[in-house]
């Protein structure tokens, strides 16, 4: 069996899908595995490292062998020509925006895993990449606001007078918003949050946080948010905004996959804000929860300034990446059969997460 790990080619994915401990493991469950050449080395691994470990260290995953599984951390935009039949691609894919090369290749026989599509329940919890890349994204939302702001974030007593601390208002309390609000609190920050589902209320106050007393409501049977009506939308939106212009720094986390970000801040409570404050929209990449956020770019809107960041977990590589591994690691673990790589469609965290071969229509 012939596992390859590539080296991502988007400038801004410092992730890698393998580290030289999960080679190792890997290794043991009987591959041979292939890593394109400093493929590592945003997230601080050497090749010598994945060396030692066991790995092949080629110059191009074009110059190998046919391969059993390609992993990868970002999507997919071109064949790959060097699959094996019966082949298996995972990665983190947006089969949405991908679908037609993804179709493609299952039409090949190749199996195409989403790890985005990997069920949220104990049974997948190892191998749940979302939660993990979440956890390292939320986590490096608030490094980037705590350095773009033009003040502290803990209350500081000095001989030149006290510092008031920073508010910090998180919007959506998923994985992302609730490390977000763990490590705004560890600086020291004053942390209010929201999210519309109620059971989140008491998460937010296990960390030491406030829990905005706007309108919730209960989720359909996927977990997510129905549609909210006009009024219950104007009294959310009344009650956030005395929120959102209270705050020095505002982290965004609000997405459902496969839809486009709701906006939970309009224009007019981004003109409500004191100029320096500052809001990091991790929603950005699929629509922004914000009016006025662009991807991968700063926006000033009368001196309040808007991060649009679609690589935050990259930012943390090193640990993203680790946690990542461990998520392929363990998928590729059920694939493995005495025959060699086998894929059951009906398993209950492969089956969900195996991209079809039709491509939606708007």
């Amino acid at each position: 069996m012939h596992l390859a790990i590539r080296r991502e080619p988007d400038p801004l994915e410092g992730r890698v899908a393998a580290t030289p401990q999960s080679v190792l493991s890997l290794i043991e469950l009987g591959f041979s595995v292939s890593i394109e050449t400093n493929a590592g080395a945003p997230s601080g691994i050497t090749d010598s490292a994945y060396s030692d470990a066991g790995a092949t260290v080629v110059s191009s995953l074009e110059t190998i062998d046919l391969v059993d599984v390609f992993a990868t951390v970002g999507t997919i935009t071109r064949e790959q020509a060097n699959l094996s039949e019966g082949a298996v691609v995972l990665g983190m894919l947006d089969p949405g925006a991908h679908a037609e090369v993804l179709a493609s290749l299952s039409n090949r026989g190749v199996t195409v895993i989403a790890m985005e599509r990997v069920p949220r329940s104990t049974l997948a919890q190892s191998m749940d990449a979302l939660s993990s890349q979440a956890t390292a994204a939320g986590y490096a939302a608030v490094l980037l606001g705590a350095t773009a702001m033009p003040k502290f974030m803990p209350m500081l007593v000095t001989a030149a007078g006290t510092v008031r601390p920073a508010k910090v208002l998180i919007l959506g309390v998923g994985v992302a918003g609730l490390q977000a609000i763990a490590t705004a609190k560890r600086l020291g920050a004053v942390v209010t949050a929201y999210d519309i589902r109620p059971e989140t209320k008491e998460q937010v106050e296990s960390l030491g946080a406030k829990f905005i007393d706007a309108p919730t409501q209960e989720m359909d049977a996927g977990g997510y948010a129905r549609a909210v009506d006009e009024d219950t939308l104007a009294a959310q939106r009344m009650v956030l905004a005395r929120a959102v212009a209270e705050s020095d720094l505002i982290i965004t986390t609000a997405q459902v996959p496969g839809r486009k970000a709701p906006v939970l801040i309009d224009a007019d409570m981004v003109d409500g804000m004191a100029a320096g404050s500052v809001i990091i929209d991790m929603a950005a990449g699929s629509g922004g929860n914000v009016e006025g956020s662009h991807p991968d770019a700063v926006t000033d809107v009368g001196g309040v300034a808007i991060h649009g960041p679609t690589d935050l977990a990259s930012r943390v590589a090193a640990d993203a990446s680790r946690m990542y591994a461990r998520n392929v690691l363990e998928m590729v673990k059920r694939m493995v059969t005495d025959d060699g790589v086998t894929v059951d469609p009906d398993d209950p965290v492969l089956g969900p997460a195996i991209v079809g071969t039709e491509v939606p229509h708007e």
